[in-house]
């Protein structure tokens, strides 16, 4: 880890355990080295901290390009390296900056639901991530999160003293639809990218708040 993002993960770790009483599960699914993606729910402010300072590793985080061109925002989000995306979060510059960190044996989070639960409820995954994870040859790790749409959800002002809890499942290769993709049409391409992205949301809402 740099040093500002460790001053960030001891921040946030410290505000899970004091504030929230946070648990975590399984951490040790997630490789400490080389490429992968990270897919969890996302239904609240607090799931992308919550997700990467469960791990002891540095994680890629995902962020709108307006953020950086906030004052001091700005230098936050470059010193822990995170990624600028465009308003639809997954093409573009976007794309090629997460497939390239990926390439260089990082690690990132991505919501397969795209944008925050408003009920707190697992929604259907979007296409986009499918298709991050055939262009890249990470594995996918599916993580869920507990409580934190409670604890801090879309209609509330400040976060409330709830129990989160952060899962981690076990990682996905997609070897075979990866080889699948590479010798199919373009129309077929597209629905091996939604097929994968539901694969990586059944997986998540498999998960259970416990230790297996």
């Amino acid at each position: 880890m740099t040093f500002p993002y460790r001053c960030g993960w001891c921040f946030f770790r410290a505000m899970f355990a004091l504030y929230f009483r946070w648990r975590v599960f399984n951490p040790e699914r997630v490789p400490l080295r080389g490429p992968v993606i990270l897919a969890s729910n996302h239904a609240s402010y607090l799931d992308p901290p919550l997700v990467g300072v469960g791990l002891r590793r540095q994680i890629s985080y995902l962020a709108r390009e307006n953020l950086f061109h906030v004052p001091i925002l700005a230098g936050i989000l470059r010193s822990w390296d995170v990624v600028p995306v465009d308003r639809d979060g997954g093409t573009g510059r976007g794309l090629k900056q997460i497939l390239n960190r990926l390439e260089d044996v990082g690690a990132i989070i991505l919501f397969p639901e795209g944008t925050r639960s408003r009920d707190g409820e697992l929604n259907p995954a979007r296409s986009g991530i499918g298709l991050v994870v055939i262009k890249s040859s990470a594995p996918v790790v599916p993580v869920r999160v507990f409580g934190t749409h409670d604890a801090f959800g879309p209609h509330q002002r400040l976060p409330r003293p709830r129990r989160v809890i952060v899962k981690y499942g076990h990682p996905l290769l997609f070897a075979e639809r990866r080889a699948e993709a590479a010798s199919c049409s373009k129309h077929q391409v597209k629905e091996i990218y939604r097929r994968v992205a539901e694969e990586i949301m059944t997986a998540i809402a498999r998960l259970e708040p416990r230790a297996d």
